[in-house]
């Protein structure tokens, strides 16, 4: 299976924003992509289920068209920690049934983004983590930095823990969350001289509709990124 595993510094950061323009890209592309957020948190209530809407923009965007079950396989409600939402709806995060549900999303394409939830080690039910869905995909992962104080630490150890649990780190992508970030640039050189250079910058354009902002991202990212994703390791 090719494809990426797109986790974060922290939530809302730009996971969905990178996933969505990617998917753009991929579209643009004509490859048979699919994407997949296994666990939502902060879903509302629409015709008798719940709907994420991160989740919904990646099922519109995506080239290969898939029911919202099958996109987002567990759908919570209240915006909390989703393992707490989980247990007050009497439900189970278990990995190994969200690396399966991801790869149920994965069927027929050439090509799957799925998006984490939170950081990378957001907890699950019992003792799993995201961090376990990610290493049974075994997909190359892409790391979202919110570019805001406290980023620099947040980076370095996620970037120290997805390769401490023997994951390829494909690249990290810079997202301002403010158009004026103090001393931005020099955030951005202090990853890169340890992380080497951002997989791309995404424009700061927080007033546009979210499907504007993922062309506008797509129109960011290098020409053929989908490409040296693809090179990287999955199963």
């Amino acid at each position: 299976m090719r494809g990426v595993f797109v986790t974060g510094t922290d939530t809302e950061v730009g996971k969905t924003l990178f996933c969505a323009a990617l998917l753009v890209q991929l579209a643009a592309a004509g490859v048979a992509a699919a994407a997949c957020k296994p666990v939502s948190a902060g879903c509302r209530r629409e015709q008798g289920r719940l709907v994420n809407d991160d989740a919904e923009l990646l099922a519109r965007l995506a080239p290969l068209s898939r029911p919202l079950e099958i996109v987002n396989p567990v759908a919570l409600e209240p915006a909390i920690a989703p393992h707490i939402a989980a247990a007050e709806a009497g439900l189970r995060l278990e990995a190994g049934a969200l690396v399966s549900a991801c790869r149920s999303a994965a069927d027929d394409a050439a090509f799957l983004v799925v998006e984490g939830a939170g950081g990378w080690r957001v907890p699950l039910t019992g003792e799993d983590t995201l961090a376990d869905v990610a290493r049974g995909l075994g997909l190359p992962i892409v790391l979202v930095v919110g570019l805001r104080l406290g980023c620099l630490n947040h980076a370095l150890l996620t970037a120290e823990a997805v390769r401490a649990d023997g994951l390829e780190l494909a690249g990290w992508v810079a997202n301002p969350l403010a158009s004026a970030m103090p001393r931005m640039e020099e955030n951005i050189a202090t990853l890169t001289a340890r992380l080497g250079p951002p997989l791309a910058r995404l424009p700061h354009c927080p007033d546009a509709a979210p499907e504007a902002q993922a062309r506008a991202a797509a129109a960011a990212l290098p020409a053929g990124l989908w490409r040296h994703l693809a090179g990287g390791r999955g199963t």
